[in-house]
């Protein structure tokens, strides 16, 4: 994997960052693409000292030239890239009724819009090579239209899913895969900071498998689905949430 190349949006903390270092454990070189440069570059530094295998771009995944610049970018550093993680997002958890315009434009366009944009940039390029994989991170609240983490954020990742076959279905005969993740409640930090230790105990209790999900494990699912080997993965939407959802 030492010549593959793959970007990650949104990988300065959370998801992102455990999907980056997992891929640059896999031998991946790794860009990590975050409006928050500097948290970005840290953990780039983390991962490379001398940045020859992990380094940090400043991408905004509302504009669509800020896709245009990284991916330019990644090819004059590295000579390719292989493959797209589109993971950025963001949400405020407000009730349905109270959510404004400008609150629900602006989770859209972090959740979605950077969907769109980060496949058309990317999957116009991986066509023009006959060979790419793009991995949309989407959440289990875009299947059941959960609001805990706010209507607007589910309506975002229920559009994220089915964008994930709209270029699944254009890309294929060009030798690009497109695939989304779903994951269900995530043990991380940020979770555990938001979510009241009460709220948190009704969860897990409602989880088949009894406990929260693994963002190593989501992580591994995206290398898996990026892997030359996945060709036949194509439009799917992978669920890894314990059992909360089945279809």
């Amino acid at each position: 994997m030492s010549n593959r190349v793959v970007i990650v949006t949104g990988a300065a903390r959370g998801l992102g960052a455990v999907v980056a270092q997992q891929f640059h454990r896999a031998g991946y070189k790794v860009a990590l693409a975050d409006i928050a440069f500097d948290a970005a570059q840290a953990l780039a530094v983390e991962l490379s000292a001398d940045q020859s295998t992990a380094c940090a771009i400043r991408l905004d995944v509302t504009r669509k030239e800020d896709f245009v610049e990284a991916r330019d970018a990644l090819i004059s550093r590295w000579g390719h890239v292989d493959v797209l993680v589109n993971n950025a997002g963001a949400s405020k958890v407000v009730p349905v009724m109270e959510i404004t315009a400008e609150q629900f434009d602006q989770v859209i366009d972090i959740n979605l819009r950077s969907v769109l944009f980060g496949c058309q940039v990317f999957g116009q390029y991986f066509a023009s090579r006959g060979v790419g994989r793009i991995v949309n991170i989407a959440s289990l609240a875009g299947q059941n239209g959960g609001s805990a983490t706010g209507a607007h954020y589910a309506a975002a990742k229920g559009g994220a899913i089915t964008l994930t076959k709209v270029f699944a279905r254009d890309l294929a005969a060009q030798g690009v895969t497109v695939n989304a993740i779903s994951p269900g409640p995530l043990d991380l930090p940020i979770v555990h900071e938001s979510v009241p230790a009460d709220k948190l105990d009704k969860v897990v209790s409602s989880i088949p498998v009894g406990r929260l999900g693994s963002a190593d494990y989501v992580a591994q699912v995206a290398v898996l689905l990026a892997s030359g080997d996945a060709y036949f993965a194509n439009g799917a939407c992978w669920d890894v949430n314990g059992g909360l959802y089945m279809r």
